[in-house]
């Protein structure tokens, strides 16, 4: 290849690179049709967030083939790659799927016996129990895939559980850990940022409302304010706000810096 080809390539190679990389506004909308204020966007590439609001409607910062996460406390979590349309047009919109169910309709037969246990038997309903729908713990699904301990489980004095000791050594039970944590701090940085709203944050501690769940995963993974939020000692949470917020807002930027 001579030096000319060299240099169009190259010269291909930067203008793609910066095409693809050059961050615009990005438009979007959920769709549901109820409750879409204050559900969190996450764009897990740059850390920028945004807030949907009365009408579900968002604005964040982007580029091609970032990572959106769209997250509320009654839907469950949506991943979305900006795909070069979303790109180009600037817009995205997305339908998240609901988490809690309503309660099945129950049939009841025309007539009843009297007999509590036989009537109770004969009731019919269009689906198997499902205990969220009536607000009660109870397991249902398929079981959480246990992580174990390389000694003393995975290799035995008697034993060697030959597919969990590759699990381990591949890093696979590492990176489950890290995703299950991952998804609870999420979850529960969900739920105070929908308690406070980012409105909160912007007035009391100048947090930018686009930074504003960065700065609650910061709060939640160098404090105990996830406890503190679960047991709802809420003076625990303000102090914990109060002390991360001066030294946070210095990073983002240093003229910012209380006095």
């Amino acid at each position: 290849m001579n030096s000319k080809a060299i240099f169009l390539s190259l010269l291909f190679l930067c203008f793609f690179t910066s095409t693809t990389a050059q961050i615009i506004l990005l438009e979007g909308r959920v769709t549901n049709p109820d409750e879409v204020e204050n559900i969190h966007v996450l764009n897990t590439t740059s850390r920028y967030n945004a807030i949907t609001d009365q009408e579900g409607k968002f604005t964040i910062e982007a580029k091609r083939y970032d990572t959106l996460v769209f997250s509320g406390i009654k839907y469950f979590s949506k991943k979305v790659v900006v795909t070069d349309k979303m790109y180009a047009q600037k817009y995205l919109s997305v339908s998240l799927i609901v988490l809690l169910n309503e309660l099945d309709e129950v049939f009841i037969g025309n007539t009843l016996s009297g007999d509590l246990l036989k009537d109770a038997q004969s009731i019919k309903t269009n689906k198997e129990f499902n205990f969220d729908d009536v607000g009660i713990p109870g397991f249902k699904g398929k079981p959480q895939e246990k992580i174990p301990k390389l000694v003393g489980q995975v290799i035995t004095p008697l034993s060697l559980d030959v597919e969990g000791l590759y699990k381990h050594i591949t890093g696979y039970y590492k990176t489950l850990k890290r995703m299950r944590k991952w998804r609870s701090e999420d979850y529960i940085a969900t739920e105070i940022l929908t308690y406070y709203t980012a409105s909160f944050f912007l007035d009391a501690y100048k947090i930018p409302k686009n930074r504003t769940y960065d700065f609650i995963m910061l709060c939640i993974e160098t404090s105990d304010i996830e406890k503190d939020f679960k047991i709802k000692n809420y003076n625990g949470v303000l102090t914990t706000f109060k002390e991360k917020s001066s030294a946070y807002i210095y990073r983002l930027d240093p003229n910012k810096r209380k006095n």
